[in-house]
């Protein structure tokens, strides 16, 4: 992809500057070549909008979500200090990340600790761009049937349903809701450390529960909000109905449908 430009925290201090923004690439944005699409994606749209911002690249270590989620409270305070050490030291103020798991420990857990953060998930800052005419959008896929699945730590857990989805609606596309969407959604299966342990025999997996429901709307794309969520819906459909729709981040939706 081209339209990819991205400077260091550091880079920024040896040059006497700051950028307005950190973006928090997170752990599946850093490592999983799934995830890795997405955050190009973001990045792409940050730079076409001229945001100044910047990453802590090696200096990046894990939020520390799945420590405390799965019960290492001791650990994930150990990553939480750490990180907000190296964030302070940045003088950093405001955040934006692609992943709700960041995103909510970020605005929620970190504050106790000492890191008091302006936080937004990618899907609050994308629908801030379209309203203030920062991007301009194709409408390449207008038209397309979409369904949009609720990430949990975005929505239950931070009441942030609408944005994604005028996100999505602002490419002209015919959105259908799954019949638990939004309060009453149902997770991927990946929260809460869940992602990291094999699924027990007898039992249908979660993300395959999950994936059902919504091809059952016959969507031309599955749209996610978070690299979880995207990776477990991506292996449903993979197992229930290969091929029968796509799932994209709405980064990606955005970025493929960017008028530059």
């Amino acid at each position: 992809m081209n339209d990819i430009e991205v400077k260091t925290m550091s880079e920024f201090l040896s040059e006497g500057k700051e950028p307005d923004f950190l973006f928090w690439v997170g752990s599946a944005g850093s490592f999983d070549d799934r995830a890795k699409k997405i955050t190009k994606a973001f990045v792409k749209i940050l730079n076409v909008a001229n945001i100044s911002f910047g990453v802590l690249g090696t200096e990046e270590s894990s939020s520390g979500d799945v420590a405390k989620r799965a019960g290492n409270e001791f650990l994930f305070q150990m990553q939480a200090l750490s990180n907000i050490e190296i964030l302070n030291g940045y003088n950093v103020k405001n955040i934006l990340t692609t992943c709700p798991h960041s995103f909510n420990t970020f605005k929620n857990e970190y504050a106790s600790l000492g890191g008091k953060f302006n936080v937004r998930h990618h899907s609050e800052f994308i629908i801030y761009l379209i309203k203030e005419k920062k991007i301009s959008l194709s409408n390449n896929i207008k038209g397309k049937r979409i369904t949009y699945h609720d990430p949990c730590y975005l929505g239950r857990a931070n009441n942030i349903y609408s944005e994604p989805r005028e996100v999505i609606k602002s490419l002209g596309v015919n959105m259908v809701e799954m019949k638990r969407s939004k309060r009453k959604s149902f997770c991927c299966g990946a929260g809460g450390a869940q992602m990291f342990k094999e699924p027990e025999k007898g039992f249908q997996d979660i993300n395959i529960n999950r994936t059902e429901e919504a091809l059952s709307l016959n969507p031309d794309i599955i749209a996610t909000g978070c690299p979880f969520c995207n990776t477990m819906m991506t292996d449903g459909v993979k197992s229930v109905d290969e091929g029968s729709a796509s799932v994209m981040d709405i980064a990606e939706l955005i970025a493929e449908n960017l008028l530059c």
